[in-house]
């Protein structure tokens, strides 16, 4: 494989938790019923893509005020803290120090993306950049994933994708990629479309099948 592509969220960093924790905050406030069904429904997908699928949960509410409350919660107190993925930072390594391309494909906004790529200690590993603002649709569509392997210059069947999320595991796949799945958000059934399941990045190597978990 030529170039990986990895997905940000609960794949680099362990932030679903956290995101769970200001949905809830934006659903309390505007007193709309919630449960564990609908708080995994916008895992992995854009915050405007799901609004838009569901304009009867905030009825009368414009969908950019909406994103724009959720991420003024960012600095509330008590939030779950933002912590690597097991394995993240070493793997994005690893492919770097072999030559091949790496892009980040989320669907989170690209000041977030940056921001997370340097706490974690690789962004000047990463070539590329898709972020949610440049596509017109989000995952589970494959064109963050297409447009990711533009970028690279690299063909998408000699991609490798690393995503956490059903949502991601179909974009991925879409686009004729390898898909890697990492089992921290989703049960192991969820991401059966992915051509691997692992627990963390440690168990990972590049190029892929270079070591025994690879």
């Amino acid at each position: 494989m030529k170039a990986a592509l990895f997905d940000l969220d609960g794949t680099l960093i362990n932030t679903e938790v956290r995101s769970l924790a200001q949905y809830e905050l934006l659903f309390v406030n505007h007193r709309v019923a919630y449960d564990a069904a609908l708080l995994r429904a916008f895992m992995g997908r854009r915050l405007r893509d799901v609004l838009g699928e569901m304009p009867a949960l905030f009825p009368g509410r414009n969908i950019d005020d909406l994103i724009g409350e959720l991420f003024s919660y960012e600095d509330h107190a008590g939030l779950p803290e933002v912590v690597p993925v097991p394995g993240a930072a070493e793997l994005v390594g690893a492919v770097a120090e072999h030559g091949s391309p790496i892009a980040v494909v989320t669907s989170a906004m690209r000041w977030w993306a940056e921001k997370r790529l340097r706490e974690v200690g690789v962004r000047d590993h990463v070539h590329a950049i898709v972020a949610a603002e440049d596509v017109e649709i989000g995952k589970p569509d494959p064109a963050g994933y297409l447009r990711g392997a533009r970028l690279l210059d690299t063909d998408p069947a000699e991609c490798v994708a690393f995503e956490d999320s059903a949502a991601g595991v179909a974009a991925a796949k879409a686009a004729g990629m390898t898909c890697v799945a990492v089992a921290t958000t989703h049960p192991h059934e969820e991401l059966a479309g992915a051509d691997l399941i692992v627990t963390d990045l440690t168990a990972v190597t590049w190029p892929p099948g270079a070591g025994p978990d690879g």
